[in-house]
Parts: C-alpha cells; sequence; structure tokens
C-alpha cells in the first residue's frame, strides 16, 4: 500500500498540470488575437463595447496599432471610395419600358461611420446605396419620354440623379462623390422610329435654310435691281445739254492731246461739238 501512493500521487500531478497548460495556451491565443489589431491605411474603426455602453459613435479610430480589451469588438470600415454598379429597367412618362445602366461612386463619411454602422451596417452599399439609387433613377427617368432620354435629356437626367441621391446619401453619412448614366436603352422599333424622327426633322431643317438662303439671295438682287433703277433715274435727270457739251469738250480735250492720233477739227458736230477726222 505504501508503494502506490507515490506513483497516483505523481500521475495526479501531471494530468493538472497539463490541463492548466492547456487553458493556458489557450487563453493567450484568445487573448492575443482579441487585444492587438492593426487598422489599415484607408480603414477606420468603431469599437462596440461589451460592457461599457455598446458603440462608441463617437470616438473612431484611424490607422495604426491598437490594443483592445478581448471582450470588445472593433468593426473596421473602408472609407476609400467605391463603386458601385447597378442595371435596372424603368418606366418613360408614357409608360414604356427602359433599361438603364448606372454608376455611382461614393464613400463613408469618416467621422460618422459609428452612425453608419449603427444605422445600416458595414453592407451599407446594399442596404443604403443600392435601394437609392433604384428609388433615384426611377423617380427621375418617368419624367422624360424614351425620345427626350434617347436624344437630348440624358445629361439633365445625370444631372438630376447626382442632385437627388447627393440629399439622401448626405443625410445617411454618405458621400456621394459622381453618377454616371452609362447606358439608356430602348426597345429597338422605339429606337428606329425616333432615328427616323430626327432624320426627318434634320432634313426639313436643311430645306428649310436653303429656302431661306434663296428667299434673302433673291431678296439681294431685287434690292440691287432697284438701286441701279434709282440710281439711274437720278443720273437721267440731272443730265442736262450743257452738262452733256461740257462732257463731249473735255471728251474732245483728251483725244487731242493723244500721242497717237492727230486731231483735225472742220466745222462742229451737231449740239455744236467739234468733229475729230482722221488719226496716223
Amino acid at each position: 500500500m505504501s508503494e502506490t501512493k507515490p506513483k497516483k500521487s505523481g500521475q495526479g500531478k501531471l494530468i493538472t498540470t497539463g490541463v492548466i497548460a492547456f487553458f493556458a495556451l489557450m487563453a493567450i491565443l484568445i487573448f492575443s488575437n482579441a487585444t492587438f489589431l492593426t487598422i489599415d491605411a484607408g480603414e477606420r474603426g468603431v469599437l462596440f463595447q461589451r460592457f461599457a455602453g455598446g458603440l462608441d459613435k463617437e470616438n473612431i479610430y484611424g490607422p495604426g496599432f491598437h490594443v483592445l480589451a478581448p471582450w470588445n469588438t472593433m468593426y473596421l470600415y473602408d472609407v476609400r471610395e467605391q463603386q458601385l454598379e447597378e442595371e435596372m429597367d424603368v418606366l418613360s412618362s408614357n409608360g414604356l419600358n427602359i433599361s438603364v445602366d448606372v454608376t455611382v461612386r461614393v464613400n463613408p463619411r469618416f467621422d460618422k461611420i459609428g452612425f453608419l454602422h449603427e444605422t445600416f451596417g458595414k453592407d451599407y452599399l446594399n442596404s443604403l446605396v443600392r435601394p437609392e439609387v433604384r428609388s433615384s433613377v426611377r423617380k427621375i427617368i418617368g419624367r422624360y419620354t424614351p425620345e427626350e432620354l434617347y436624344s437630348t435629356k440624358r445629361e439633365e437626367v445625370q444631372q438630376l440623379t447626382q442632385k437627388d441621391l447627393e440629399t439622401v446619401l448626405d443625410n445617411n453619412y454618405v458621400d456621394l462623390r459622381a453618377t454616371l448614366i452609362r447606358e439608356i436603352r430602348l426597345p429597338e422599333k422605339v429606337r428606329n422610329a425616333i432615328e427616323a424622327k430626327i432624320e426627318a426633322e434634320q432634313q426639313a431643317l436643311k430645306y428649310e435654310y436653303i429656302l431661306d438662303q434663296e428667299r434673302k439671295e433673291a431678296e439681294r438682287k431685287i434690292i440691287e435691281a432697284r438701286a441701279k433703277a434709282e440710281s439711274n433715274q437720278i443720273l437721267s435727270a440731272s443730265l442736262s445739254d450743257k452738262i452733256l457739251k461740257d462732257k463731249g469738250i473735255e471728251a474732245t480735250l483728251e483725244l487731242a492731246n493723244s500721242q497717237n492720233a492727230k486731231v483735225i477739227i472742220v466745222g462742229s458736230g451737231p449740239g455744236g461739238l467739234p468733229l475729230i477726222l482722221g488719226n496716223n
């Protein structure tokens, strides 16, 4: 009996030591994973304090090394700009089904991720941004006809959607950087009809331009002819016999002084003007 007691005592100590070592190792592993945290560049953290008031919305943790109590949880948010692409079918003002491709670029507001986390969670792109994009695009496009969307109003739709989304997302702690309407697709028959109508309108504008130019040219010719007629009328009214004689004498003198002609004056011509006969 005295020989077996030391053997049992040694085995018990060994088992106890093993159990303690196991739990100590587990505690170290759990403690090390839970209390040491590195937040990377482009990220922010919001802390949930299990025994001290829950989510700390006011204090935002920036990039770097952080030590946490093992019972607390840090939620990390990527605060860099993120892109969401959405393809959807909407109705125009006259009830026609239209396909639209939209892209938005957003990022959470750095200092408000605690409030964003409390309301929408880390998947805010799907729980907040995506539904609001769909709602806004449907509302804005529903104001326009297919022809307007196809030809002249695409830029306006994009601007109105941007403005509408900015207000909603800003109220929910998200900054909207850009809204892009990548494509608006109409049914083929509708698109062909619109293109034919636009082509006809352009052709009509071309003909109207040609006719307008022709009218302007005709008006120009009429004005030019009237001006010439009035000029001749004024000139005829101003010419007297005396003026005609003076002009004839001036012309005769110029001919007489010409080096290529000899002037011989014999008598006088009709109206009292001299006659010029002969040349070299």
